[in-house]
C-alpha cells in the first residue's frame, strides 16, 4: 500500500510517498480502506517537528480520517465488513475523565502513526461509526475538530439556552463551536480579521461579529454587545487567554483549545482573579463524547463546514500550505486518491 511519511527533515517538502506492506488485522483489530482525511493545525506542528509534537522519522502523519472496514480479526464485534467508521484521536480514551493511561497514543504525532495511508489497522475499540448523511470529507472532520468543539461546549461547558458565547476565528473548531452552540440555543459572537469570513459566519447563524483588525480592543466590543456584562463563555482557539478573560463575564468560563498565535501567553492575574473566571484546557475528547456528538449531528442533520477538498496524497503539501496561510473557512480535507 501507499503511505505518506515524514522523511529526513521536518518540513512540508520532506514528506514522501512510499510503499509499505498491506496491514493484516490481529485479534480485536480491523483494517480500514481510507476514503478521506481532514487537516488540523496540529498536523503542521508534527510535520515541522515543533516541541512535544516532534515525531520520529518515517512517522505517518494526520490524526483525522474516515474509512471502510475491509478486514476484521478474531473476536471483532463492534464493527463489520463494509461499515464506514473513523478512528478516534486518542485510541485509549474510550470514556470518562482524562487519565495518563488514556492520553499516551494520540494518532499522527510523537507517539503513534496516523492515518494518511491507503489502508490503516486499528483496534475495533477505537472506532466510531460516522453519521450516514455526511460525505466522506465531512465525516473526516469529526475526530479532532468536531470532538474538541463538542467537548468544550457540552462535556466541559454545560451551555444553557440564551447564554452568550464568543468564538475566536473561523477555522474548523470555531465553526463546529458555532454550529453546536446554536443547537444548544446560545447566542454566538464570532471574531475574525476578515469581513468576508464574518459575513459567512453570519450566514451560518452568528448573532454578532467583531472584526478584530478594525477593533483591536475586541473584548471591549464584546462587552458592548453584552451590555457591559461580558460573554458567558469564550472558546479560545488561538491562545489569546488574556483577552478572552477580559471578554468573559464575572464567573464565566474560557475554553482554551488552541495556540495559533504562540506557545506562551501573558496573563493579567489581577484581572483573572477579579473575574472569578474558570479556564478549562480542552484536548479533544473520548470515544463516548464522539458518539454523543454524532447522535446530535444525525438528529439535526448538521453538516460540517468544509472549505476546500484536495485530491490525492500528492496534494498534501498544497493543502498544508493553504492551512498555514489561514485562508480557510472551516475545514480543509484531502480525498484518499494516490493518482
Amino acid at each position: 500500500m501507499k503511505v505518506v511519511e515524514i522523511g529526513d527533515a521536518f518540513n512540508v517538502d520532506a514528506l514522501r510517498l512510499v510503499e509499505r506492506p498491506d496491514p493484516v488485522p490481529g485479534p480485536g483489530q480491523v483494517v480500514l480502506k481510507m476514503k478521506a482525511f481532514s487537516i488540523n493545525y496540529r498536523d503542521l506542528l508534527v510535520v515541522n517537528g515543533v516541541g512535544r509534537w516532534k515525531p520520529p522519522r518515517r512517522r505517518i502523519p494526520l490524526s483525522d480520517g474516515v474509512g471502510i472496514v475491509t478486514a476484521t480479526g478474531e473476536g471483532v464485534s463492534r464493527v463489520k465488513l463494509g461499515d464506514r467508521v473513523a478512528p478516534i484521536f486518542y485510541p485509549k480514551w474510550l470514556e470518562g475523565e482524562v487519565a495518563v493511561e488514556k492520553m499516551g497514543q494520540a494518532l499522527g504525532g510523537a507517539a503513534a502513526d496516523g492515518v494518511l495511508a491507503e489502508y490503516t489497522r486499528v483496534d475495533e475499540s477505537s472506532l466510531v461509526h460516522v453519521p450516514p448523511h455526511l460525505t466522506d470529507e465531512e465525516a473526516a472532520t469529526l475526530p479532532c475538530a468536531g470532538v474538541t468543539a463538542w467537548s468544550a461546549l457540552v462535556s466541559c461547558g454545560a451551555i444553557r439556552p440564551g447564554e452568550s458565547i464568543v468564538v475566536l476565528g473561523t477555522g474548523g473548531v470555531s465553526m463546529f463551536a458555532l454550529q453546536f452552540a446554536q443547537l444548544l440555543g446560545a447566542r454566538v459572537i464570532v471574531t475574525s480579521s476578515s469581513s468576508d469570513k464574518l459575513a459567512r459566519a453570519r450566514e451560518l447563524g452568528a448573532a454578532d461579529v467583531v472584526n478584530y483588525r478594525a477593533r483591536p480592543d475586541w473584548p471591549t466590543a464584546v462587552m458592548e454587545l453584552t451590555r457591559g456584562v461580558g460573554a458567558d463563555y469564550v472558546v479560545d482557539t488561538v491562545g489569546a487567554v488574556s483577552e478572552a478573560i477580559a471578554a468573559v463575564r464575572l464567573g464565566g468560563m474560557v475554553a482554551f483549545v488552541g495556540l495559533l498565535i504562540g506557545m506562551t501567553s501573558e496573563l493579567d492575574l489581577v484581572r483573572f482573579m477579579g473575574k472569578c473566571a474558570r479556564i478549562q484546557a480542552v484536548d479533544v475528547g473520548s470515544r463516548e463524547m464522539f458518539e454523543a456528538m454524532n447522535k446530535a449531528i444525525g438528529l439535526h442533520a448538521l453538516r460540517p463546514v468544509v472549505d476546500r477538498v484536495f485530491f490525492g496524497f500528492s496534494e498534501l503539501p498544497e493543502a498544508l500550505a493553504y492551512l498555514q496561510e489561514a485562508r480557510h473557512f472551516g475545514k480543509i480535507c484531502l480525498r484518499a486518491s494516490t493518482d
